[in-house]
């Protein structure tokens, strides 16, 4: 099982507009084969020295049984709608794809 952290990096203000776009979407990537899960996260608001903070960016945490299912997750049509639909809001996006140590 692979797992994915994608951090998108969202224009200020735009952060709640493309995570509705990211609510629609996620009942579309939870039916696709080989997704164990589909989740996105928000910076909590914690005044501690030692947290990054991250007010405009969402990360996406995903499980995946293989890279040809991320893969086929990243050419899905429905894929291609959403990333056309916030293209505009979004700076930035590092993906890394993981595995157990």
């Amino acid at each position: 099982m692979l797992t994915v952290i994608a951090e998108i990096c969202i224009k200020p203000g735009r952060r709640a507009a493309v995570l509705e776009a990211i609510e629609r979407l996620i009942p579309l990537v939870l039916q696709e084969e080989g997704c164990g899960s589909y989740q996105a996260l928000i910076d909590y608001k914690a005044q501690v020295p030692w947290k990054q903070h991250s007010p405009d960016s969402i990360f996406m945490v995903e499980h995946w049984e293989s890279l040809r299912h991320l893969e086929q997750h990243q050419q899905a049509e429905h894929m291609e709608s959403h990333r056309a639909l916030i293209k505009d809001d979004v700076v930035d996006v590092k993906i890394f794809v993981l595995e157990p140590a």
